[in-house]
This record gives C-alpha cells, structure tokens and sequence, in this order.
C-alpha cells in the first residue's frame, strides 16, 4: 500500500508542479500570477474530454488541439485581464483573473454539465505489479511527463535565444525594450505556456478522477500554495515543493484517512512558510540601492 501512495504522491505531486510552474513563469516575467490557472487546468480536461470521448476525435488531433486553444485562453487573459491593469501600475489584474476563473467554471458548469464524467483511457486501466501493488501505467507516466517539462523548461531558459529573452525580460525589462525586445509579447507567451501547463495537468490527471467544471478550484489553490511553498521564483524549488506536497498528501491520506488531508497538508505549509517565509527552495532578492 506504501508503494501505491508514493506513486500516487509523485503523479499528484507531478500535477501540482504543472500547475505551478505555470505561476512561477509569468511571476518571473512580468511579476503577475494567472489566478485563473486552476480555471486552466478544467478546460483542458473538458475540452479533452469532448473532443475524444463525446465527439471522437483520436488522442493524438484532440490532443494539440486542447493545447492550442488553452495557448489562446492564456493569451486571452494576459491581453484583455492582465495588461490594461498592469500596463497602469494597477493591482487590480489580481481580482480580474480571480473572476475570469469563476466564469468561465460556470460557464462550462452551463456548456459541459454539472455531473462529472469518467474520461476513460487505456493506460489508466492498464496496470502493472510494482513491490506487491498494482499500479496504472498513467500513474507511472504522468511523474515522468511532468519531470520531462520542467526539465524542458530549465534547458530553454539556459540555452536557447526564447531562453535569453526571458532572461532579459526577467532581469530588466526597461533595458529589453531599448534592445528592441518586444516585453509585452513575451509576457503574452509566458501566459499562453502557463496554461498549456495547466492543460497538460488536466489531460492527465482525468483519466483518474471525475472530470468536472468545478475540478480546477482545488487544484489551482494548492499548486499556488506549492508555488509559495517552493519560492515561486525557483523553477527548480517549485517542482520539488510540488512532489513533497502530493507525497505528504498521498501518506497523510493512507495513513489517517482524506478527512484530514487537507488539514495535515495546509497546515505544514503554513508551518513551512513561517520558517522559511520565502519558500522551502527561494531566497531573498537582493535590491542594488
């Protein structure tokens, strides 16, 4: 049963860390979070799932089309929630993505349903004797997918010239505008990636739960708890935080039942966070003055 939990931990974990990486990308760029990500990750399990299971479109059209038009809700939120507000010096972006994630909840509550659905998959129900304990073959994969894209990340930032830019516009975006970088177009991509991140975590994690319009909520609120928790501008941090939490809820749940978990869980992240106040794995900035 230990083995399960841990395999469950490191998907959950793996599925939190998506998520927040999502945070960490935009907060590096452009110093804004997307509180609609958790909204994000929703989509892209609906969408997936309408796409294959209701209309029967194969996994490998209904896929990249789930991710593009989750690039197409990220650049919608930075264009039309997050730039006229922080183009101003205005917080209020903050409350605009908050309320963009509860309409477009209802929105699919009114369009997809109320009731959840099993988004049923093969590798979901395919299993293999692991120490004992019959684990799914998307159990196993969904650690390795999330591991893969955060190492993906890291290996763009550090050495390509999308990675450089970044760099630019994370260090100082005044002096990447009079090198005649397009700031506004890079913080526009980092929202498009930050949900992608987030339609990836939903792809992967319906086949084992329900999908349902009201599935981000928690989801999203956790993995920026992670994102917190790990030093939201530590890529690195973020995903570690990410596999400590899922592994503490996974044991937390087997051991003591899931009507603690969330008590256990948010309680040693507050504990966490009043020892180390910029994260697990963060640091403070320095200010030159």
């Amino acid at each position: 049963m230990i083995t399960a939990a841990i395999v469950t931990g490191l998907g959950l974990g793996s599925m939190y860390a998506l998520l927040a990486l999502g945070f960490h990308i935009t907060y590096v760029v452009s110093r804004t979070v997307n509180f609609a990500q958790g909204s994000a990750m929703m989509v892209g399990a609906v969408l997936g799932y309408s796409l294959h299971i209701t209309w029967g479109w194969p996994l490998w059209l209904a896929i990249p089309m789930t991710l593009a038009l989750c690039a197409l809700y990220g650049l919608a939120v930075e264009r039309f929630l997050v730039r006229p507000f922080h183009s101003r010096g205005s917080e209020a972006w903050l409350m605009a993505t908050v309320a963009a994630g509860i309409l477009v909840d209802n929105l699919a509550m009114f369009t997809f349903g109320k009731e959840p659905r099993q988004f049923t998959s093969e590798l979901a129900t395919t299993s293999v004797a692991l120490f004992g304990s019959n684990i799914s073959l998307l159990q196993m994969l969904i650690p390795l997918v999330g591991a893969s894209i955060a190492l993906a990340l890291l290996l763009v930032r550090r050495y390509t010239r999308l990675g450089k830019v970044l760099e630019a516009c994370v260090q100082n975006p005044a002096a990447a505008r009079l090198m005649g970088i397009r700031v506004n177009r890079v913080v526009a991509i980092s929202f498009a990636v930050s949900a992608v991140f987030a339609a990836v975590a939903g792809l992967l994690i319906a086949p084992l739960f329900n999908v349902s319009a009201e599935m981000g909520t928690l989801f999203g609120l956790k993995a920026f708890a992670v994102a917190i928790l790990g030093g939201i501008a530590s890529a690195s941090g973020v995903f570690a935080a990410g596999l400590l939490f899922g592994l503490v809820e996974a044991v937390v749940t087997l051991y003591f039942g899931s009507a603690f978990t969330q008590l256990f869980t948010f309680a040693l992240v507050i504990l966490a966070l009043a020892i180390r106040p910029n994260g697990l794995f963060g640091s403070k900035t320095l200010v030159k003055v």
